[in-house]
């Protein structure tokens, strides 16, 4: 299967780029980048050379819909609508990882981004959690990768939400991700002298984008509005995020209990790891992979359930769940090119 990467030289990009070359369903046919356009892969990232016999081209849709099947977009949020619309004309399968399809109320997405470029095609595109949606993900030709933090807490929170187990508000969720979920741009906040041996919250207040995608998909599952309280942080580190998670429950249970409700939820998901009592999830145990580690604790002084993630957001928060869907959308073995052992040490 012929495979286009739009926007292949940012970090979600390459990432597309290391998991299609292993893949061995999916050829890679076109890698896009305005800014190295006929650049060899190769010659402008070191690690891909003897891998990839391509160069860079720029992102022209009506030369390159016919030369492929599937197309990743890794655009920024904004831009990528147009390049979608265009593909979804064409006839080419389409998995977005913008948020320019993730949400269902085209006002709501005015709001947190602005105009939307390809109006006519909102809403169609089916939300990329497998756990969530795996079964309306077979049988679509276009998906919306979720976000990278959504991803965290979605996972460990939903089957509470589902259940009645916990109160739909409030929730307050505490995530902490690397600096390559920034992006890979020039920006003074990501220097090397301004991120090491420091962490700092950041979009404090509810004014980070990813809220109402969060909100979205926790009213879905508890079948009532969710109220988040979120507070992102930047990490000094490259990869993955880590994100806790504090709930009342609407009823008394033990941290056994809560660890049960995981692993009843999860018993056949091949990418979620539910830990034993008494182990958390370690940034370092899922790196490089499409595993998402889920943990719970009960507080028993407050009564509080504590949830606890990890993932690589650029792997099961990014390229590796929107490959995970493709899997199921062709009717691949779900794992095919994603049953890579987390990077040790």
């Amino acid at each position: 299967m012929r495979v286009a990467v739009f926007g292949a030289s940012g970090y979600t990009g390459l990432e597309l780029l290391r998991i299609v070359l292993r893949h061995p369903k999916l050829e890679l046919a076109v890698a896009t980048s305005e800014q190295r356009e006929g650049i060899a892969v190769g010659e402008a990232f070191p690690a891909l050379r003897g891998l990839v016999d391509l160069r860079f081209e720029r992102a022209d849709v009506a030369s390159i819909a016919s030369r492929v099947d599937v197309a990743f977009t890794a655009l920024p949020h904004a831009a990528s609508a147009a390049v979608v619309g265009e593909l979804r004309k064409a006839g080419v399968t389409t998995l977005d990882l913008s948020a320019d399809f993730r949400l269902n109320d085209p006002q709501q997405y005015a709001e947190w981004y602005g105009k939307h470029g390809a109006p006519e095609i909102f809403g169609k595109a089916v939300y990329g959690m497998p756990e969530l949606h795996r079964e309306a993900i077979r049988a679509t030709d276009f998906v919306a990768a979720p976000g990278c933090y959504p991803t965290s807490v979605l996972i460990p929170l939903t089957p509470f939400l589902k259940r009645g187990l916990v109160a739909p508000t409030p929730i307050l969720v505490d995530s902490k991700s690397g600096v390559s979920g920034a992006g890979r741009k020039a920006d003074v906040a990501f220097l090397f002298a301004e991120i090491d041996e420091s962490c700092n919250a950041y979009k404090v207040g509810g004014a980070h984008r990813h809220v109402p995608e969060i909100e979205q998909e926790a009213s879905l599952a508890a079948g009532k509005p969710v109220c988040i309280s979120f507070v992102p942080h930047l990490l000094p580190t490259i990869r993955g995020i880590n994100t806790t998670i504090f709930l009342q429950p609407t009823q008394k249970f033990s941290t056994a209990d809560a660890l049960a409700v995981l692993r009843e939820a999860y018993a056949n998901e091949p990418f979620v790891r539910v830990l034993p009592e008494g182990e958390t999830p370690k940034l370092q145990s899922i790196r490089g992979s499409n595993f998402c580690d889920v943990g719970a604790v009960v507080d028993p002084r407050s009564g509080a359930l504590i949830l606890l993630s990890a993932i690589d957001n650029l792997v099961k928060g990014s390229g590796g769940q929107a490959v995970q869907c493709l899997n199921l959308m062709r009717g691949f073995d779900e794992r095919t090119g994603l049953l890579e052992a987390p990077l040790i040490p």
